[in-house]
């Protein structure tokens, strides 16, 4: 195989187009699409009592690693005077449950549920996940701070052993 030639079986095959049609056609219809110019959100309404709450999950896709990236946004509003905004971003984990006020029908969410779709699609079309850059700072900060913790320890049983 020479230079430039890749391993696709044809223009774009499993590229960033295939890997949004195919999350898109796996998704059930309580999903909503936005593509974006880096790859696409996909966002859910959330069954919470008393407020408003939308996952979604934004997918940066980088073709030419084949590497995409995940990060959660869930956006929730407060219903009523004076019911604020909250967003959160990361990795967000959790799974909430929720019935109707007269308790016939009831509804779950698990944040798990969109990553394991679009993981798959990523491991048949042989994308690989990367962290989101704002965990790999955290992740940077978290190792830095714990060895300043360290240091210290030692400098303070140095310091003081008798």
């Amino acid at each position: 195989m020479s230079a430039g030639q890749g391993h696709s079986h044809g223009h774009n095959a499993g590229g960033a187009e295939e890997f949004r049609t195919r999350v898109r056609a796996a998704a059930d219809t309580s999903y909503r699409w936005q593509w974006t110019a880096r790859g696409f959100d996909l966002a859910v309404d959330v069954p919470v009592p008393g407020r408003r709450q939308v996952h979604t999950y934004r997918v940066e896709l980088r073709p030419q690693e084949r590497t995409f990236t995940v990060t959660d946004v869930v956006d929730t509003m407060g219903r009523g005077p004076g019911g604020g905004r909250q967003r959160e971003t990361g990795r967000i984990r959790y799974r909430t449950w929720s019935s109707s006020p007269d308790g016939t029908e009831r509804r779950s969410f698990s944040s798990a549920e969109g990553h394991r779709l679009i993981r798959g699609v990523a491991q048949e079309l042989g994308w690989r996940e990367t962290r989101p850059a704002t965990m790999k700072a955290g992740l940077a900060f978290g190792a830095f701070g714990g060895i300043v913790a360290l240091g210290t320890l030692i400098a303070l049983a140095i310091a003081f052993w008798p």
